[in-house]
């Protein structure tokens, strides 16, 4: 089995939506070189508003089993702990 069918069977079994699957995602590719990530920023990356980010934040963290999300600070803008 690839790795994106991998992934599309978690995902689906998660419940998570495509935007969270998204956001997901790119927390894992990039949790091993960042802690912090604001939600404008992954917004930016992923072309999303950074309300879309936030919002859908807790369904990821609760569905991230390999990751933790810890929502961090709100100096300009949300910032998200990610550690692995």
């Amino acid at each position: 089995m690839s790795t994106v069918q991998s992934d599309a069977v978690a995902v689906e079994s998660a419940g998570l939506s495509a935007k969270q699957a998204s956001i997901l995602r790119y927390l894992r590719e990039n949790a091993a070189e960042q802690t912090y990530f604001k939600s404008r920023l992954i917004a930016d990356e992923l072309d999303l508003s950074a309300k879309e980010v936030g919002a859908n934040m807790s369904a990821v963290a609760d569905a991230a089993a390999d990751i933790d999300v810890e929502k961090w600070g709100y100096s300009s803008g949300t910032t998200w702990m990610v550690t692995a």
